[in-house]
Formats: C-alpha cells, structure tokens, sequence
C-alpha cells in the first residue's frame, strides 16, 4: 500500500485582514459627526425691512438747538426766588402736591402750571400790592424737581439734574461717561416730539461740539453699543468681540483677541458672513496669507460673524477621536482572529 501522508489542517493565510463592519461602522460614525459639526446653515428669512436700517442724523437746527424754554412750574418743583432790590430776601420753598406754595411777605400762592416767567409778574404783583416794594425785579429758578432732570439709558445709565443750561456732552461726563463698547451715535427722545432726535458725537474729540446740544428738562438720552463680531471655529478662543468706538477692527486683529487659529483651522476657507436686510454674503480669504501681509486685512463690521472650518482629519487628530477608531480596528481585527 502506498502510506497516505498525515492529515494536515490548511495553511492560514498570512497578511493583513480587511476591516471588520464593527470598524466600518466606527469609522463611518466620526466622519458623519465631524461633518455635521463643521457645517453652516444661512439664517431664516424673516420677511421685513426694520433689519439694520441705516441710522439718519436729524439736521433741523430748531429741534438741535430750540429756543430758550420756559419751564412750567409742577408739584414737587424746589424754587429759590430772588430779589435785586432786596439781597436779604431769597426764600427757598417746594411746591406742594396742590400746586400751591407759602413765601414770606406774601403767603400762599398757587403756581402749578405757570410758566417762569409768568410765575416772576405774579410774585411781583403780590408784593407791590401789599405794599412791600414798589417795582421788585424778581428771580424766579428751578432747583430741582421731579422734571428736571434727564434719563440716560443704554450702555450709560444716568439720572441727571437740568439745572439751567446743559450739553449733551457734559451730561455723558455726569453719567459716567461712554465707555469702550457704547456707540457715539446717541438718540434723544424728547416730550413734544413725535420722532427722536439722533446726533453723532464721532471719534475725534476737536469735532464733537457740532453734536453736543442742549438738553433739556425730560428728555431721555439712549446710548446704544457700538457692535460686536462673533467668532467660531478653529480659533483657540471663540464667542464675541466688541467692537471698538474709536478704531475698525481688521480680521487680523480680531485673530489676535480670539488668541490666534488653532491647528486644525483650514487656512484658506476663513468665512466673513455678513448681514445686510435679508441678505446674507459670504467672502473667503486666505487666514495665513492675511496674517503674513501677503492679501489684504479686511475691516469687520458689527454683528460679522468670523468662522474658521476645521479639517476633518485635523479635527479628528486634535481631539483623539481617530486613534479611538485605530483602537477599535485593532480590538475587531484581534476579535476576528
């Protein structure tokens, strides 16, 4: 007979296995995700015309600069009454709730409603007919009041007395004055007027005075902020930057606020979305080449929003997540053995 050689299992064969579906599935899963994450959906049209409507400064001189008002005397009103014959008579009384108020020498009057000067003939005539003076010049001034005083809100916030005469200005100064992020474009809602009046201070400190006004008794002085950019993506940093009243913001220095591009930025996809109405546009540029001086720095403008994409395989590197999936393709392919 000829022997029958041993019976022998066959051979394995040698060399890498091909991915497991485990692995495939893994791997499939963080690119979807990483995909979902870098991508960038426009806004919802919101159909109306009040969005970013360019700002018009009011140019009529007699709401700029009215003529010197008369106030009109109401309840709560401080008055200080001076005479130029007399300089030892200068009560100082507080109009009470009826209207009325009690001076010396004359007793009590009824104010409420009448005007300064109107206020001065009355007292006047009080004085001349019970024989105290003959031709009194009378004085008659606001020390304070529950009107007399202007409100500023906004990035300022403010009570302040209007005692006499006082500026745009020097009202700012008595609130606090503007701070980085408040907008010099200031908007003043006064009582009698059926629209604001709107000024703008700008930057430069010799050319303020052609917006500081007079204020006057009750008006509301709104100070609105100056803008922000939002910043997202592959900057070490992201959020929002505030834009500063007196200097443009470049993107090269809004790169420098957000502590610079990251690694697994990609460069040259660096995205200015802006806003104009309902219309949004999308420019490009070159991060690196702009950083370099080699393309030019583009000025930002409020509500920009800045966005750096990553790439995909950078992303994965920087945040572990592809040696995860190395790791779950060794685990099936030892699995598979």
């Amino acid at each position: 007979m000829i022997p029958m050689p041993p019976c022998t299992s066959p051979a394995r064969a040698v060399g890498p296995k091909p991915f497991s579906s485990l692995a495939c599935l893994g791997l499939l899963a963080l690119l979807a995700s990483t995909a979902a994450r870098a991508q960038f959906n426009g806004p919802q049209s919101l159909g109306t015309s009040e969005i970013n409507r360019p700002v018009t400064l009011t140019t009529d001189q007699t709401e700029l600069y009215p003529a010197v008002q008369d106030l009109v005397l109401e309840p709560g009103d401080l008055i200080t009454i001076k005479l130029f014959a007399d300089a030892e008579y200068g009560p100082t009384a507080r109009i009470a709730p009826d209207g009325t108020v009690l001076l010396p020498l004359i007793g009590v009057l009824h104010l409420e409603g009448l005007s300064v000067t109107k206020a001065e003939q009355l007292i006047a005539e009080k004085l001349i007919a019970d024989g105290m003076y003959r031709n009194p010049q009378v004085n008659l001034q606001i020390v304070e009041g529950p009107s007399s005083v202007a409100t500023v809100v906004g990035e300022v916030h403010g009570v302040i007395p209007i005692v006499g005469s006082r500026r745009l200005l020097d009202v700012l100064s008595a609130a606090g004055g503007l701070p980085g992020t408040a907008s010099h474009v200031i908007t003043i809602n006064r009582p009698g007027l059926d629209h604001p009046i709107v000024v703008d201070l700008g930057t430069d400190p010799t050319k303020s005075a052609q917006g500081d006004i007079p204020i006057l008794r009750g008006d509301t002085i709104i100070v609105a902020r100056v803008g922000i950019v939002y910043v997202l993506g592959a900057f070490k940093s992201s959020g929002v930057v505030p834009l500063n009243a007196y200097t443009p913001l470049t993107l090269t220095e809004l790169t420098a606020l957000s502590g610079g591009y990251t690694f697994e930025g990609k460069y040259n996809d660096c995205r200015i979305i802006r806003t104009v109405g309902n219309t949004r546009t999308v420019a490009v540029y070159d991060i690196k080449k702009v950083l370099n001086g080699k393309a030019p720095d583009p000025i930002l403008q409020p509500n920009d929003i800045v966005y750096l994409p990553p790439v995909l395989i950078k992303q994965a590197l920087s945040s572990g997540a592809l040696g995860t999936v190395f790791g779950l393709t060794s685990l099936a392919i030892a699995v598979a053995r």
